[in-house]
């Protein structure tokens, strides 16, 4: 069975719906390879993806379109182990990571 990546773009469109990522700072949690990164990161003002797999965010980090480079980082976390204080994001994401 191949997976469906949304090509209609339903999950963008839904994101941006409900959530106002404009000049905000975002957290995903288990960002993976940036799938989901990607679809909100150039309206935020800093947007910073965690993932404990290694080869998921080095093709993250290849991805990543240049102009989203000054405010998208990646980092090498668990969700066991948030390395932020709380007061460090105004908008936590977890999608795909249960």
């Amino acid at each position: 069975m191949t997976i469906q990546r949304d090509p209609e773009g339903f999950e963008q469109k839904t994101l941006h719906a409900f959530i106002d990522f404009k000049d905000k700072r975002v957290l995903e949690v288990g960002c993976g390879e940036g799938r989901l990164t990607f679809k909100y990161a150039a309206a935020s003002s800093l947007t910073v993806g965690f993932d404990p797999d290694h080869d998921a965010l080095r093709i993250a980090r290849a991805d990543s379109p240049h102009a989203m480079q000054k405010h998208v980082q990646f980092a090498d976390a668990s969700a066991s182990h948030i390395p932020f204080s709380k007061e460090t994001f105004d908008i936590a994401i977890l999608a795909w990571s249960l």
